[in-house]
């Protein structure tokens, strides 16, 4: 079963750069979330924080309930065996095979002999759709290829952490949802608690059981997939409809003025061509028949009750339409009127007090503030 990674408070500079702040946020175990943002915003810079490759200036990074941010570099080489990485460009050794390349953790980290390597990578080339391939180079084959070859090499170790940056980067729509599902499989055959770093607006809106967004600085939420797929938040509608409409410039950030003129446009008719809004919550992508049960479903159908009364109205009722659908919602539940809206301050357009930044917007387990 994969493991719970909680930060708090996390802040990261480069210099006099400020990346992100107080960053507070749990990855329950055995989840599948996603981190949205604008490009720049850091959240590539996050993955590699969570891993210990980079250390933040402030707060702390617990995984499994040791903080990887005062351990020693020898804790922190065995913390990093819970790990599984797949990075954007897949990160293979070009001058290495498939099959060495996803050879090399084991080779590297365990003395395990040739003949139980072969059985594992082979399993894992399996598992990825790459039986055949094990002889070709990183060059010899497509960029999808490479992505799941690195995701194979990440699965070595049988890790249960998984980190995910920009699955989609360089491939096809199609290409995309085959990794997607993929990964969803994944999480069905092994239970790992697993973090999505996109762009990619259908995978965000059908893969994870969680989803958080970073924007000027700040974690703006982070919860259930109901709560940001329901937000009436300027900057994450802006972000789910690609407009031009909202905060999001080509610099990250507006001015007030461009906002009030970009919206005045849009007052007058200048954006009707644009796509249509989104609306709704699609289903979420299920794991393929033959596969497990995903364990982490059940997890999360009970954490997300436990939590319904401290969720907004549309997330409510988001989450109601779901479980009636799926046959898990009891007969009895809080009523959208009673609930406290404790998703708490996020961008508001213009506000000063989300420019000093500071907030904890991740939605909390009302019993132990988690």
């Amino acid at each position: 079963m994969g493991v719970e990674v909680r930060t708090e408070a996390v802040t990261k500079s480069f210099g006099s750069q400020r990346i992100w702040q107080d960053v507070t946020l749990t990855l329950p175990p055995g989840e599948v979330s996603a981190l949205l943002g604008p490009s720049g915003t850091g959240k590539s810079v996050f993955l590699k924080s969570l891993i210990g490759l980079l250390r933040p200036e402030r707060g702390s990074i617990f995984i499994d309930g040791t903080d990887i941010t005062t351990c020693s570099n020898k804790e922190l080489y065995e913390i990093r065996k819970l790990f599984g990485v797949l990075f954007q460009d897949g990160a293979l050794f070009g001058s290495m095979n498939l099959f060495d390349n996803v050879a090399f953790p084991l080779r590297e980290h365990t003395k395990k002999s040739e003949s139980e390597i072969k059985q594992i990578v082979m399993e894992k080339l399996e598992l990825t759709g790459l039986l055949g391939a094990e002889g070709k180079l990183p060059g010899e084959i497509s960029g999808g290829m490479r992505k799941r070859a690195g995701l194979a090499r990440a699965l070595v170790l049988d890790p249960q952490i998984i980190l995910v940056d920009e699955p989609d980067s360089g491939l096809d729509p199609v290409r995309t949802t085959y990794l997607s599902q993929l990964l969803i499989d994944i999480n069905a055959q092994i239970d790992a608690t697993i973090l999505i770093v996109t762009h990619n607006i259908n995978l965000a809106r059908t893969v994870p059981d969680n989803i958080g967004m970073l924007f000027r600085r700040q974690l703006v939420m982070f919860g259930p997939r109901e709560v940001l797929l329901t937000s009436e938040e300027p900057v994450v509608k802006q972000f789910l409809n690609g407009r031009m409409v909202g905060p999001i410039g080509m610099s990250e950030e507006k001015d007030e003025a461009q906002m009030a003129r970009e919206q005045a446009l849009a007052d007058a008719g200048h954006y009707d061509n644009a796509i249509d809004e989104i609306e709704g919550i699609p289903p979420q992508m299920k794991a393929q028949p033959g596969m497990p049960a995903r364990q982490g479903l059940e997890r999360r159908r009970n954490r997300v009750l436990e939590i319904m009364h401290t969720l907004p109205p549309a997330a409510q009722a988001a989450i109601r339409d779901s479980m009636e659908q799926t046959g898990g919602m009891p007969a009895r539940s809080v009523p959208a009127s009673d609930a406290a809206t404790q998703v708490l301050p996020a961008y508001t357009g213009n506000s000063p007090q989300y420019q000093g930044g500071g907030y904890d917007t991740t939605v909390r387990h009302p019993q132990t503030g988690r």
